[in-house]
């Protein structure tokens, strides 16, 4: 049973921020600890989110994002993107920090993630229809991730009932004041149709959209 009451968790910090970045690194390694992972196992999650505000930069960090990773049986993880790390079979992202900053400070379990899902691709098709042309946001395919059962276990242990990886990391999360006046579901998912014009051209600059 995890020690981790994330009920009793309070923010740290914004999305992708250091503060916050290290946090969900430091749970995540505790999740894995806590679990039966096979001692030959070789893992890494890493997510690295693009054009973020400048404050959650400095002239000591120059890359929002985190990691965790499992190797010669040493589970680490922490700030920022390992090289090492993203070496790895596993789960790696490399994203707009706007895209998913929002929708990340809520919890859910299987069925509030596949909401989730289905809301951010009706935001990507909005903005697609907007600026008349397919992929904007210039996503590239990745490699298929990469979950073994013993670490999707230890991840998203409880997650039904608030707990897991994803759950603590919302918990820890602060809001972020660009998404205050805009639309949104009830999960956070920026509603680009529902936007002013003023709106949607923020949107877009916070996104690096060309228009």
């Amino acid at each position: 049973m995890s020690e981790i009451i994330v009920a009793e968790l309070k923010p740290v910090g914004e999305f992708g921020s250091k503060a916050w970045c290290e946090a969900c690194a430091a749970y995540g390694v505790k999740l894995l600890e806590e679990g039966e992972l096979p001692r030959d196992i070789a893992w890494g999650f890493s997510e690295i989110y693009t054009h973020p505000p400048a404050r959650l930069l400095s002239d000591d960090r120059k890359l929002s994002g985190y990691y965790i990773m499992v190797k010669d049986g040493v589970i680490s993880g922490g700030d920022g993107a390992s090289v090492e790390c993203r070496a790895l079979p596993g789960f790696h992202v490399e994203l707009q920090w706007a895209a998913i900053c929002n929708q990340s400070g809520s919890k859910y379990g299987r069925e509030g993630q596949r909401q989730r899902s289905l809301e951010e691709q009706e935001m990507y098709k909005a903005i697609e229809e907007y600026v008349g042309r397919s992929n904007p946001l210039e996503f590239k395919p990745r490699e298929r991730a990469v979950w073994p059962p013993e670490i999707g276990a230890a991840l998203g242990k409880g997650s039904e009932e608030g707990g897991g990886l994803h759950n603590i990391a919302a918990a820890l999360q602060a809001p972020s004041p660009e998404f205050a006046e805009f639309p949104t579901t009830e999960l956070g998912v920026p509603v680009f149709g529902s936007m002013s014009e003023a709106q949607k051209q923020t949107f877009l600059k916070m996104l690096a959209v060309k228009t």
